[in-house]
């Protein structure tokens, strides 16, 4: 095998190929799983357009991507993905004249509505962007520890003890949100 910087690159021969098969059950799998995630973060939930053009971006790196894709992470490896496209999809946002701003919106996720009270976005919103991302990830969109160690791109320990800090973080929150709102 040609270790050369230029080499192609081959998958190891123990591990199943990536190919047309195996991204049709990756797309089946976590599609809708990613097109939630946008919609989730998207100021106001976006437009459903914006999260499906997101999350194909995010399928179509992973197919080109494919052999950097592990296997049983499939998952992670695609929020981590969505995560740095959403960041530079905010980078490139720019403001929309009121004009244009439809009064009814389409196609809106449930999720949407879920995530629309203004008590938790409030709350959220006070916490630091990492310990907020590791809530989303946990609450939003059911990673388990070891999925979010992989996200981070730290060990099972130190995922687990990164969401007991932001748990307790939010706790503390809230109750400063509940005494305020009693006062």
């Amino acid at each position: 095998m040609d270790d050369s910087p230029g080499a192609p690159h081959e998958p190891p021969h123990d591990r199943p190929a990536h190919d047309e098969a195996w991204f049709s059950a990756l797309f089946d799998a976590h599609s809708r799983a990613l097109y939630s995630y946008f919609v989730r973060r998207l100021p106001d939930g976006g437009r459903a357009s914006d999260a499906e053009d997101l999350a194909a971006e995010v399928l179509a790196t992973a197919w080109r991507r494919r052999d950097d894709v592990p296997d049983g992470a499939e998952l992670p490896w695609l929020y981590r993905t969505a995560g740095y496209l959403l960041a530079n999809h905010r980078r490139k946002m720019r403001a929309l004249p009121v004009a244009i701003v439809p009064d009814e919106p389409d196609d809106v996720d449930p999720a949407t509505f879920a995530a629309s009270d203004d008590a938790v976005r409030s709350v959220l919103a006070t916490l630091s962007p990492r310990d907020r991302r590791i809530l989303l990830l946990v609450a939003w969109d059911g990673l388990s520890g070891d999925d979010l160690a992989q996200v981070l791109g730290v060990s099972r320990g130190g995922a687990d003890a990164a969401l007991s800090r932001a748990r307790a973080r939010l706790r503390d929150a809230w109750d400063a949100h509940e005494q305020a709102a009693d006062a």
